[in-house]
Order: C-alpha cells, then sequence, then structure tokens
C-alpha cells in the first residue's frame, strides 16, 4: 500500500512540474520546432537567440524589474501591515472591534471587478497613470492579510505578552521582538502568497499603464500575442521562462516555512 502511495505521489508531481518543464524546453526551441510533433522533450541551444529576438522587440529586463519591484513593495508591505492589523485585532480589545474586522471581512467578499472603476477614476484625479504608485498603492493592504493572520496570532501565547509588559517592553518592541519572530512560517506563507498573487496581476496594470516601459511580465508577454501579428511563440517562451525564475527562487527560499505557515502560526522550538 506506501508503494502505491510513493508511486502516486511521484506521478502526481511529475504531472505538476512538466508544464514548467516544458516552457524551459520551449524557450530553447525554434518556432518550426515548438509545433514539430509529437513536442520535443529535450532542450535545443536556441534560448540565446530567442533571448535576443525578446529584447530587440521589447525592454525584457526593465519589465522584469518592475515585475520585481511591484511584486516585491508590495509583498513587504502586505505581510507587515496584517501583521500589525491582525496582531491588534487577536491581542486586544477596544470598541468597535467586532464591527471593524466585520468591514474587513466584508472586503474580502466584494468582487475585484467591482473596485476596478473607482480605483482608476481615484488614480486618474491624482495624475498616478503609468507609475509605480497606481501599481502599488491599492494593494498595500488586503483583507485576506488581515484575516490570516488574526488567525495566526490567536494561537500566540498571551503568557509570553504579559511578560514582556512586566519586564517594561512597550507595545511596538514586544511585536517586532517577541512576535514576529516566532510567527516566520506564517509570514512567509501569506507573502508566498501575495508576491504570487502580484506577479500574475494582470487586469489591473492592463488599465492603468499604456507606456512600455512600466509594462510588467505579464503586459509584455500580452503584448507578443496581438491579433493581426506575426506571433512567434518562441518569444513568449523565453519571456515566460525567464519571469518564473523569480518565483522559482521565492518558493524555493521560502518553501520550508510555507506549509506550516498555512496551518498554523507555531512558535520556534
Amino acid at each position: 500500500m506506501q508503494v502505491l502511495l510513493y508511486v502516486f505521489l511521484i506521478v502526481a508531481g511529475i504531472v505538476s512540474i512538466y508544464p514548467i518543464y516544458w516552457i524551459y524546453v520551449a524557450s530553447s526551441l525554434t518556432d518550426g520546432q515548438i509545433f514539430h510533433y509529437p513536442p520535443s522533450n529535450l532542450f535545443h541551444g536556441h534560448f540565446i537567440s530567442n533571448f535576443k529576438q525578446l529584447s530587440a522587440s521589447m525592454p525584457v529586463l526593465r519589465d522584469l524589474f518592475n515585475s520585481v519591484f511591484v511584486s516585491g513593495v508590495t509583498t513587504i508591505s502586505v505581510v507587515l501591515f496584517s501583521a500589525l492589523v491582525g496582531f491588534t485585532f487577536a491581542k486586544y480589545r477596544f470598541w468597535g472591534k467586532s464591527f471593524l474586522f466585520f468591514l474587513v471581512m466584508l472586503t474580502i467578499m466584494i468582487p475585484v471587478q467591482t473596485t476596478l472603476i473607482p480605483l482608476f477614476i481615484i488614480v486618474t484625479k491624482l495624475h498616478w497613470e503609468n507609475s509605480y504608485a497606481a501599481l502599488i498603492v491599492p494593494f498595500l493592504v488586503n483583507g485576506f492579510g488581515v484575516f490570516f493572520m488574526r488567525q495566526q496570532m490567536q494561537a500566540f501565547p498571551d503568557e509570553l505578552l504579559e511578560s514582556a509588559r512586566i519586564d517594561g517592553s512597550h507595545e511596538l518592541r514586544t511585536f517586532f521582538s517577541i512576535v514576529l519572530p516566532n510567527v516566520l512560517p506564517s509570514l512567509a506563507a501569506l507573502g508566498i502568497l501575495t508576491f504570487l498573487q502580484q506577479w500574475s496581476n494582470f487586469l489591473w496594470p492592463l488599465i492603468v499603464i499604456n507606456a512600455k516601459q512600466m509594462f510588467t511580465v505579464p503586459l509584455m508577454l500580452q503584448q507578443l500575442d496581438q491579433p493581426g501579428d506575426v506571433i512567434h511563440y518562441n518569444m513568449i517562451f523565453a519571456g515566460a521562462a525567464i519571469g518564473l525564475v523569480p518565483l522559482i527562487i521565492i518558493f524555493i527560499a521560502l518553501q520550508r516555512y510555507f506549509i506550516s505557515g498555512m496551518y498554523s502560526g507555531s512558535l520556534k522550538g
């Protein structure tokens, strides 16, 4: 029975990883080789030429920087503010707490599409079109992050907080020196989810960005697939392969925290 379980897990792992593997294979093929049947599962030597062709038509390194910068700043902000607000909801008593948390939960239930027009009007009034502010500010904090961190913070022992207060530690020092280091798995899990969400965000940048130097990776790939133009799939796969690198690095760096952080805000041993 255990052997069957291992076989199933191996097959499931191969099926899950194969699309990513083939993106990198396709990025090393020419257009003709990509559509060859049966498809090639071996790397060829055309990635450099595909990348040069992509760079000639799009500022790919600039677009990659834009995505890394926007996703990175947004992730840091969401993790920090969600931890602060979640800790407040979990460990403090104050007037209107339940109502305020209800409002936070309400923001999760509102479809994102219904907020696009009001957000666009605000951005245009502030003259933020084609800027990092338009891509970052609307997503500096979100209801899911607050809810997630509140659930994790509720498991944090009150005894540690009381001990810190008895020792004379003020609230912010207690939060940054005691609470945050002990909920790193939860912070990492929220950070990975936020980074993935922002990295793949396509609709909002499409609305507020039309300057090529401000494109993110999803917008860059969309520009390579325009109706009426000759579509070079080797360039698209090369762009997708480059765009996956930061995601893979982030996940590998934080994966040891990810599973435990999704289920509990456990303390370090």
